[in-house]
């Protein structure tokens, strides 16, 4: 098992994640690919010092593409996203 510390890459900032972190207190996260949701909770809960309520993981698969030259096809690294979503009233400090 993967320590907790360990878990978590980086936090994903975009449009749709700074909204749901406002409103409904959702934070998407970038984690490696052998954590599982217990992990990706307890990571969350150590690292941040909040109450994680649910998690929810997508494993986002890499964008096709053609090499110019020889026409070959490939695919771009994917990476696994988590969606921790905290109980009301916690809040994940991301300006830190």
């Amino acid at each position: 098992m993967i320590q907790p510390d360990k878990v978590i890459k980086s936090v994903r900032l975009t449009e749709k994640s700074n909204l749901q972190s406002s409103e409904i207190g959702q934070y998407t996260l970038e984690v490696f690919k052998e954590a599982n949701k217990g992990s990706i909770k307890a990571a969350v809960e150590k690292v941040f010092d909040v109450t994680v309520k649910r998690v929810n993981v997508i494993n986002q698969v890499g964008k096709p593409s053609r090499n110019r030259k020889t026409g070959k096809a490939s695919r771009g690294s994917g990476f696994k996203k988590a969606i921790v979503t905290l109980k009301q009233g916690d809040a994940i400090d991301l300006t830190a």
